[in-house]
């Protein structure tokens, strides 16, 4: 299996920082192939991120995520999407999940569940994406926004979130994959 495996790889013969962004770092990155074949690669570097799904239950015994509304340049619009940002360096990612938590929503988690992480885009970033399940949650104190963060705090039915991920307002990839981690990890619950 390693020998196809081998086949596969490409070897990096050098590398050079071609942009410098605020949020990212672009290179070109010289590789060679198996069979000697050479090409030039861009690669995106960035922090590793976190997403962080806050689970609650309604007063009713209901359901329900705690999610963050905000204008998405990218996409040019408001998007719905559970507390996400960067992994500082040298911060563990169970840190920069509760860090993130508290300062988009002002709540804290007695219960930090780790569901998975991914690399968001193989094609071209190098960076890596870890979701964690917030439980038994706290409202502790006020948002603390970033300057150009505009979030409204909603919370929405866990059965309306599944059926509306990957349309209109839930349009983010990220996002889905962090519902599929959910997914998986509440039927394992289910089925014990």
């Amino acid at each position: 299996m390693s020998s196809k495996l081998d086949r596969l790889s490409w070897t990096t013969r050098g590398r050079k920082k071609v942009q410098d962004c605020r949020i990212f770092s672009v290179y070109a990155v010289d590789r060679e192939n198996s069979t000697g074949g050479l090409g030039q690669f861009i690669q995106l570097e960035a922090p590793n991120w976190v997403t962080v799904i806050p689970l609650v239950i309604d007063a009713e015994g209901g359901q329900r995520f705690l999610m963050v509304s905000q204008y998405r340049h990218g996409n040019e619009m408001v998007t719905r999407e559970f507390p996400a940002g960067t992994v500082e360096m040298d911060e563990p990612p169970a840190e920069a999940a509760a860090r993130e938590l508290l300062e988009e929503t002002g709540y804290q988690a007695k219960e930090l569940i780790e569901l998975g992480t991914v690399s968001p885009n193989p094609a071209f970033m190098s960076n890596r994406v870890t979701t964690f399940l917030a439980r038994d949650l706290h409202l502790v104190q006020e948002q603390e926004l970033d300057e150009h963060e505009l979030i409204d705090v909603v919370s929405e039915p866990v059965a309306d979130v599944i059926s509306s991920m990957g349309t209109g307002a839930y349009d983010n990839g990220i996002m889905m994959i962090s519902l599929l981690y959910y997914l998986r990890y509440a039927g394992r619950l289910n089925s014990q």
